[in-house]
């Protein structure tokens, strides 16, 4: 993976994360309340976001590589949280997605526009046939997210997650190619006819 791939929709900018962002990174992977289903502690220090963002650029060096995108409002270029495309198993043409919103953020359509978009993207540049997602069964506002973008809840993985302290169940969903190209042409149709 070279270059990073800058994305844009409507109303978001999709860019690579850069350091001037730990402050955006922190306000969101600090905050308890807003990582209690992320899967992993919330951090403690603007040092550990730091990390957090080399870690995300670092994705695209590995065997299995990914990539994560800043997702940036273009009305007021603010900061609103993360998406990306991981743990890519590029024989299977499998990966697995994962994605973070800053609580304001949340509610207005930001996370549908900007995985729509990435999902797009995997599937025509990544070869992808299959994108999972795991979910705490209680992040009701993620399997709605999910369910409008086309996934289909698998089954549940039990103890698969540990994060503060804690063993948690795992609802496993994914995303066919076919089935999101179906919706994807079914949007347009919609959209021609308005």
């Amino acid at each position: 993976m070279s270059d990073f791939p800058n994305l844009e929709t409507e109303r978001l900018l999709l860019r690579e994360m850069v350091a001037s962002d730990a402050p955006d990174v922190f306000a969101i992977h600090g905050d308890k309340l807003a990582m209690r289903w992320f899967g992993s502690d919330p951090l403690t220090s603007m040092e550990e976001a730091q990390k957090l963002i080399e870690a995300f650029a670092g994705w695209r060096q590995l065997p299995s590589p990914g990539t994560r995108w800043g997702i940036q409002r273009k009305a007021d270029l603010r900061f609103l949280g993360s998406c990306g495309l991981f743990k890519w198993n590029r024989p299977w043409k499998s990966c697995a997605i994962g994605y973070e919103l800053a609580s304001f953020a949340q509610g207005e359509g930001f996370m549908f526009e900007a995985l729509s978009t990435i999902l797009d993207w995997g599937f025509e540049n990544m070869g992808l046939n299959r994108v999972e997602a795991q979910v705490h069964p209680e992040n009701l506002a993620s399997t709605r997210l999910l369910s409008k973008l086309g996934f289909v809840q698998e089954g549940c993985m039990r103890e698969a997650g540990f994060w503060h302290g804690n063993h948690y169940d795992l609802q496993q969903f994914a995303l066919l190619r076919r089935d999101f190209m179906i919706q994807r042409s079914s949007e347009e149709r919609m959209a021609i006819g308005r």
